[in-house]
């Protein structure tokens, strides 16, 4: 069939109708990234309609199949595999730099794999939250992620400082789920020289609002305050430009979006003005020594001049082999700008099937302006006497998989990588069916 035909028909059928969504799948670019997946099944063998890619994402078979080479190395080569094979343990994490970088927007030397995400931004903050009597603030947004929060408000005491006195809270104004820029930039004009640090989630990850971090960036950095990102529910999301943008630091897990599996190795990135200063204080490990001498066994401390200057330990190969496959399989895609190309379009089309079909009975709290959204969408139930959770529940019985987040959230997340037009349009066909 002809491009202009394929339109035609497209153009032509209801777009509530699941032959639209056919259209859709067979003109799209990235249809064959599906079987680079293991779509988890429902009790009749029919692929699972799954949506949480935001909590957890599906198995790359190339990530499978990169650990089972390591372990195969291991069971060969013991502690040879070090040093030997395609891909030896001991710079493993090197293997994965030039992929991390470009998911982020970044320059290899500003990014590493390690650690997990909290543990990093507690790395992150020994470096740069550095309290002085005049600059002790730390600024969050009031719905952080909670591991966030406590990160923060243990930092505040390790310093000993007042949490009450010290932890500013950008709060979304009454009877309003999004955070308001003016209330950010009023609160940076009242206590400017008294931040020391803005933290902030790249994508919120209760509604999905994408912020904009370059504006944000812009703004403290006159005045004198050290930003740094959560990218937990934005690396392999949304486009980054960290090195561009002149973030402080940022930190991220993999096994969202980047499909590397539950707990796995988490990224760190660190602006190049500040990696290049091995003298800036951190918390210091054997690895992230000088790596020509680390070796010599010596005790005076000598930092990588890069994010790798701040590792610590050996990272866990096993956990390396599958962020390898998944960033692979990312590659295989075409990289970020093609699954942002897709996943604009899917939630788009979601959004439209929603709005049609149930109307004022499903509230999309997630910003509506694509570019402030990323896959996740966030729903509320609308319907007087009709819980929330409840329906969750029932989407579940019917073999689609999202997630519920209190107090009455449920986040959906179409994957470009693996969910297709049709998943989409099951989606709502089954959550009308539940309402």
């Amino acid at each position: 069939m002809s491009n202009e035909s394929n339109n035609k028909s497209t153009t032509e059928a209801d777009i509530n109708s699941l032959a639209y969504a056919q259209n859709f799948d067979r003109n799209d670019p990235l249809r064959a990234m599906r079987e680079q997946f293991s779509i988890p099944k429902q009790a009749d063998g029919t692929d699972e309609y799954y949506f949480t890619g935001n909590s957890l994402g599906l198995q790359p078979k190339l990530a499978r199949a990169a650990v089972i080479e390591l372990l195969d190395s291991w069971q060969a080569r013991g502690v040879k595999g070090h040093f030997e094979g395609d891909f030896p343990w001991l710079p493993y994490h090197e293997f994965l730099t030039e992929q991390a970088a470009e998911i982020v927007g970044a320059l290899p030397k500003e990014v590493v794999m390690m650690n997990s995400l909290t543990a990093n931004l507690h790395f992150m903050m020994a470096s740069f939250y550095q309290p002085t009597e005049q600059r002790s603030k730390i600024l969050i947004e009031d719905h952080a992620f909670p591991s966030d929060h406590y990160a923060v408000e243990s930092q505040l005491k390790h310093h000993n400082k007042s949490v009450d006195d010290n932890l500013l809270l950008w709060t979304p104004r009454a009877d309003e789920a999004l955070l308001n820029y003016q209330d950010l930039w009023q609160l940076i004009e009242q206590h400017g020289d008294e931040i020391a640090l803005i933290l902030l989630p790249g994508v919120q990850y209760y509604t999905g609002q994408v912020l904009d971090m370059q504006r944000i960036t812009e703004v403290a950095h006159a005045r004198g305050i050290k930003v740094g990102f959560d990218l937990a529910h934005a690396a392999g999301n949304i486009e980054l430009s960290l090195h561009q943008w002149q973030v402080d630091f940022a930190c991220w897990c993999s096994y969202k979006y980047l499909n590397s599996g539950a707990g796995s190795v988490a990224g760190c990135f660190v602006h190049q003005r500040h990696v290049e200063n091995t003298e800036l204080n951190r918390l210091a490990g054997w690895w992230g020594h000088d790596k020509t001498s680390r070796f010599k066994m010596e005790n005076t401390f000598k930092a990588i001049p890069s994010a790798e200057g701040w590792q610590l330990s050996n990272p866990p190969v096993l956990s390396l082999a599958a962020v390898r496959g998944s960033f692979d399989t990312i590659k295989l895609a075409g990289g970020m700008p093609a699954l942002r190309k897709k996943s604009l379009l899917l939630t788009h089309y979601m959004i439209t099937l929603i709005n049609q079909e149930l109307g004022e009975k499903i509230h999309i709290i997630t910003p509506q302006d694509p570019a402030e959204r990323g896959c996740q969408l966030s729903l509320m139930i609308n319907v007087p006497g009709l819980d929330g959770k409840a329906m969750f529940t029932a989407l579940e019985n019917k073999g689609v998989t999202t997630d519920w987040r209190e107090p009455n959230v449920i986040r959906v997340a179409p994957a470009p990588l693996y969910n297709s037009f049709e998943d989409v349009y099951h989606f709502v066909r089954i959550l009308k069916e539940c309402i």
